[in-house]
């Protein structure tokens, strides 16, 4: 029997209230509607549908602040309009800001087999005209007329759903005032995806992780904490304190144990470690200072672990989905590109991961998935690791899961969409249509003060002008995202799609030298 309750407009104040037990029992029967969705409609291409496109970080505001242009990054996930190639799809994008017209033909343009004109006809955009810091989601909340015109713009509620950054409480009543399925994690299991929740997650899996403590509330825990792994091994150099809900590495700093005197009692080590760490805990974050970040601490919490040494270190992830018919699943692998002061901020990846430990990779990454399955989470999510070299082994470390689409989602599914090819899960290769394997490097952050010059026409004008632009002949070459960065910020992302790895990276050495040629400008990362 289908479970079913009427849904109020937005136009009269019936709405349950928000985290209600009301509102809780009207989601789950939303997020049972999914599963038929998922096995009736997902299937056909040709089956009428709407996505409700809604990318907003609803993150701490504090985190948010640390990444310049951070407002820009709702455009990470425009690749959403390739969507649009189902020819009776219809696309609904929720923004703070109004998008360029030109950035959105820019996508759409890039659409196989479609032309661009149809899949405008389906594409409704909505601004909430707000660049305030507040997620786009409360934007949205905040203003019953929009929800209303959201939900009017909806043919069928059985045939849509909501496909989002993260979701957290703010999605999940959107969820319920427009009377359709998040295809996302439950709000409620979102701790999971905080450090301490990824450690117990790794401890369950059986998951090998850097030794550490979970669970701190305050700098008087971490400095407990820290004394505590300095005891437990002597030539401990380096420890990593990380705020529960960073992301992208920006709330991470690094201690230091290097000059501390000799001690043999933990009481006298914590006493030696708490006077040392305003002065000896450097900040990932470039803005970041001792008094914000300890009293940020003390509101979120966050771990403390052991910083994985090695001359030869890399940092794999694996992309993983549970399915709304609750089957976990593998579905890429990658080698992120990292920087800031001691390599542990997202700068951007590349993919497969090396063929040497990706098949590893899959696997540590399948379990972790088995066990959130388990726990009933939904959607997309990552899970990072830190590997060392030792002879000619690769030992792997497993660091935190992104409950959420991350910096490795928007460049695989642009492939995805581009190539309409699949992951081997045996080669752990992405293989396109023609049966070809592709490979990419990706970034968001291309940046130099001089790219402020240009606007988003100019961009694509000099892509056309040097053949950067995407070629679906041949199926390599370059797609930029977070365009509208670039003239205020100087920033902007590249996806470069190549049949090699080594020619995906020159892809990207090629459009680095020529952006610095049209502005005259020496780039920086």
């Amino acid at each position: 029997m289908t479970e079913v309750f009427s849904i109020p407009t937005a136009d009269h104040v019936l709405w349950p209230e928000a985290g209600s037990p009301e509102e809780l029992e009207r989601f789950a029967v939303l997020q049972r509607s999914l599963t038929r969705q998922f096995e009736q409609i997902f299937p056909d291409p040709l089956l009428p549908r709407t996505v409700v496109v809604l990318p907003s970080l609803s993150l701490h505001p504090d985190e948010l602040r640390k990444v310049s242009g951070v407002h820009h990054y709702e455009e990470r996930l425009l690749f959403a309009l390739m969507l649009l190639r189902m020819p009776r799809t219809k696309l609904i994008l929720i923004t703070s800001q109004p998008i360029a017209p030109g950035i959105i033909d820019y996508y759409l343009h890039l659409l196989p087999g479609v032309p661009s004109v149809h899949a405008r006809e389906r594409l409704l955009l909505i601004s909430c005209h707000d660049s305030s810091e507040i997620p786009l989601t409360r934007k949205v909340l905040d203003r019953p007329r929009l929800v209303n015109r959201i939900q009017d713009a909806i043919e069928d509620l059985g045939s849509a759903h909501i496909t989002c950054f993260n979701a957290t409480e703010l999605e999940r009543t959107l969820a319920v005032r427009l009377g359709i399925p998040l295809y996302a994690c439950d709000p409620l299991l979102e701790d999971l995806g905080t450090k301490s929740g990824s450690r117990e997650v790794f401890r369950e899996a059986g998951i090998v992780m850097p030794d550490g403590f979970e669970r701190l509330s305050d700098m008087d825990e971490v400095a407990a904490a820290l004394a505590e792994l300095k005891a437990r091994n002597p030539d401990l150099h380096r420890a990593v304190v990380k705020l529960e809900e960073g992301f992208s590495g920006e709330g991470n700093a690094v201690f230091r144990f290097d000059g501390m005197p000799a001690m043999t009692s933990s009481a006298e080590i914590t006493r030696w470690v708490a006077g040392e760490l305003p002065s000896r805990l450097r900040f990932e974050a470039k803005t970041e200072t001792w008094d914000h970040y300890s009293s940020t601490f003390a509101e979120m919490g966050g771990i403390v672990e052991v910083f994985v040494e090695g001359a030869m270190k890399k940092s794999p992830s694996a992309q993983c989905r549970v399915n709304p018919a609750g089957v976990p699943q593998v579905i890429s692998t990658h080698d992120q590109v990292l920087g800031g002061p001691s390599g542990q901020v997202f700068m951007g990846c590349t993919f497969p991961a090396d063929a040497v430990y990706r098949k590893d990779v899959q696997r540590a990454g399948m379990k972790v998935a088995e066990v959130l399955a388990e726990r009933g989470v939904l959607g997309r999510f990552g899970v990072d690791f830190v590997s060392v070299r030792e002879g000619s082994r690769w030992h792997h470390n497993a660091i935190e899961i992104n409950l959420r689409k991350g910096g490795t989602t928007h460049p695989y599914l642009m492939l995805d969409f581009l190539t309409d090819g699949g992951f081997s899960q045996e080669t752990g290769e992405y293989l396109s249509s023609s049966g070809l394997p592709r490979y990419y490097y990706a970034s968001d952050n291309v940046v130099s003060d001089k790219y402020k010059g240009l606007t988003p026409r100019d961009l694509i004008d000099i892509a056309v002008d040097h053949k950067l632009h995407f070629h679906g002949a041949t199926q390599e070459g370059v797609v930029f995202h977070l365009i509208g960065a670039l003239s205020q910020f100087g920033k902007v992302g590249v996806l470069c799609i190549g049949d090699s790895p080594g020619r995906a990276h020159a892809l990207y050495d090629e459009t680095i030298r020529v952006l610095d040629l049209e502005t005259g400008e020496s780039h920086t990362v």
